[in-house]
């Protein structure tokens, strides 16, 4: 029997285009706050059709030496070009990326994953320090 975190794949943002990109600085700064860019085919686009895209990113924080973690956004995508005409006939393409701020008060690692409608689960991860 799998368990969800068993289906989760890693790799290499540069190299793969599933995986969702954590961009922000290693430090907040004085303030705690940071903005955080999330996205899903940095270096190699990753397809927005109807029939192969991103659905969703999420990103959490897990506060170093807590016992779990918070999640701190959900970004849904939601039209890919879907209409009555057919397949990649429709107005509207959302793009896989966004970014949220956030106040840190302490340090962790921030976890992005994503949802590839063929591919599956995806996730990275960045340490980052508060203050």
């Amino acid at each position: 029997m799998s368990t969800i975190g068993g289906l989760y794949k890693q790799a290499d943002w540069k190299s793969e285009k599933h995986v969702p990109v954590i961009d922000c600085p290693s430090q907040t700064g004085a303030d705690g706050v940071v903005e955080v860019k999330l996205c899903v085919g940095k270096e190699i686009a990753h397809p927005n059709t109807t029939e192969h895209h991103i659905r969703w990113i999420r990103l959490y924080f897990q506060p170093q030496g807590g016992p779990a973690p918070y999640e701190v956004a959900s970004l849904e995508f939601n039209a890919h070009g879907e209409s009555a005409g057919g397949a990649n006939a429709g107005p509207a393409y959302t793009q896989h990326q966004g970014s949220v701020s956030l106040k840190l008060s302490q340090p962790g690692t921030l976890i992005a994953t994503s949802y590839c409608n063929i591919h599956g689960l995806w996730e990275s991860s960045k340490e980052i320090k508060a203050g």
